[in-house]
């Protein structure tokens, strides 16, 4: 049986799959502006000390799913200093993986302002209302579950493609084209922070198989979005669901099974008893996943023909 690689140890043999990612992710990144798609002529003052116009609920006109998974994705997005001490903690400031962190950090800040921006110049949301939810949020913070350099590898590989996902269905839902074009542009971001991690991962597996399976599925058994800590979060999950924006089924489909696939988890060879044990696992959930999903669609769709016939 083989030792197990120490996090050093991995984060050494890493470096030339960080630094080749990274030149990869330079070369393809898009450069882009997010004053360029906030519709600021669409803004007015508002109440307070400048004394324009107090928010109404009927300023808003996109829906109210989306108005709910707009906040979520935002706060989400505010926490963005925690994330950046996680990784930097974890991964270190040294060399590429060190760059990584900070550009990656520096690209995930753009999201917050353009989707603030968007918010309050289309008076989407209760500004006041965002703002104490921003602070209550952030003054909790994120602390990753994760103990390991792998776990945490593999949880953001799949959290970026799910944050992907629900920005993009966001934007559809919203009925508004320069939402769902702001939430388009933030999605390819997340979208390429997704290959990044996954690319990496999918190195370990030939760096040290079992590890990176038992880690894997440690991940995908106990997988939360990085707002699960925000208040009022289970609720507003259940909207979020019911308008098919993130469900379990998405969660399945497309996230899970094709990083899944990705990494060809059933065809990595030598693992040992535990590597074994860890595949096994992963394979009797997904399994367990896939039927629990089409019990909430089930539920969702009776749900859904119950208020058409009320209506």
């Amino acid at each position: 049986m083989s030792r197990e690689l120490t996090q050093t140890e991995l984060l050494v043999e890493l470096e030339h799959v960080v630094e080749e990612n990274l030149n990869r992710h330079l070369a393809v990144a898009k450069e882009w502006f997010p004053h360029e798609y906030v519709p600021y002529s669409d803004g007015r003052t508002f109440d307070g000390v400048l004394g324009g116009e107090a928010w109404r609920p009927e300023d808003s006109t996109i829906p109210e799913p989306a108005r709910v998974s707009l906040v979520v994705n935002l706060l989400t997005e505010d926490n963005l200093p925690s994330y950046h001490h996680e990784i930097a903690t974890t991964f270190g400031r040294d060399g590429a993986w060190g760059t990584w962190v900070h550009r990656w950090t520096a690209e995930e800040g753009r999201h917050a302002i353009v989707i603030r921006d968007y918010l309050t110049a289309s008076r989407a949301v209760d500004p006041t209302a965002l703002e104490r939810a921003r602070m209550t949020h952030m003054e909790t913070g994120f602390a990753t579950e994760y103990g390991t350099m792998l776990q945490q590898l593999a949880y953001v590989s799949f959290q970026e493609l799910a944050t992907r996902i629900a920005h993009r269905n966001t934007g559809k839902v919203s009925g508004d084209p320069v939402c769902e074009r702001i939430l388009a542009r933030v999605a390819a971001d997340e979208n390429l922070h997704m290959l990044f991690y996954r690319n990496l991962l999918g190195a370990t597996f030939e760096l040290a198989p079992s590890q990176t399976m038992r880690a894997v599925t440690d991940v995908v058994k106990s997988f939360q979005m990085p707002g699960a800590g925000m208040q009022g979060f289970a609720r507003k999950s259940v909207t979020i669901a019911m308008a098919g924006i993130y469900d379990l089924r998405l969660h399945c489909d497309e996230v899970l099974a094709p990083v899944l696939r990705q990494w060809k988890v059933n065809d990595i060879t030598g693992l040992d008893a535990e590597g074994e044990k860890a595949r096994e696992e992963l394979n009797t959930f997904m399994t367990q996943l896939d039927v629990m999903a089409t019990k909430f669609e089930e539920r969702r769709a009776a749900r859904h023909a119950r208020e058409a016939a009320r209506l």
